[in-house]
């Protein structure tokens, strides 16, 4: 078992890293992204957050209108994504990109991040639980501990 990370210990501004674990996401039993070449993004309070690869998507996805602003990484382009299982349900602004990320994050120019749901998201083989909340993107597995931001009351942490 890999050892525990307590989310507490982890950066202010967040610490940017390649990262050798297995990601895949499904959804309705189909693939459709899987990777070893991905980065994480470690922040205070926060479980980590994935960066996939755009070759590792394996389903095609649509620019959405809606943006959003890090202070960290910059402007957010967000995508949408068809059901693999069932074409009329198309889902949104549950994927996003850094186009033009700052200067500490170019290397995750164009690489994706998804949100834990409503497909199924595994590191290493363990399904995630997604971030409290549904503004923050990450991805909660066994090794992670401590508070996490994102729920009822954890604003103004």
């Amino acid at each position: 078992m890999p050892p525990k990370l307590n989310v507490h210990n982890f950066p202010r501004p967040p610490l940017l890293e390649k990262t050798p674990r297995h990601l895949q996401i499904k959804w309705n039993n189909h693939l459709i992204a899987e990777t070893k070449d991905a980065y994480w993004a470690l922040e205070t309070t926060h479980p980590p957050t994935y960066y996939l690869p755009p070759d590792s998507i394996l389903l095609p996805l649509t620019r959405s209108s809606h943006k959003s602003f890090c202070e960290w990484k910059g402007a957010a382009t967000y995508w949408s994504i068809s059901n693999p299982g069932n074409d009329s349900e198309v889902v949104k602004n549950r994927i996003w990109s850094y186009e033009k990320p700052t200067k500490d994050f170019e290397s995750i120019k164009d690489y994706l991040s998804f949100y834990a749901g409503p497909w199924d998201c595994y590191v290493d083989g363990e399904k995630v639980e997604p971030q409290p909340g549904d503004f923050y993107g990450g991805w909660v597995t066994s090794d992670i501990e401590g508070p996490i931001k994102g729920g009822p009351g954890t604003w103004g942490w």
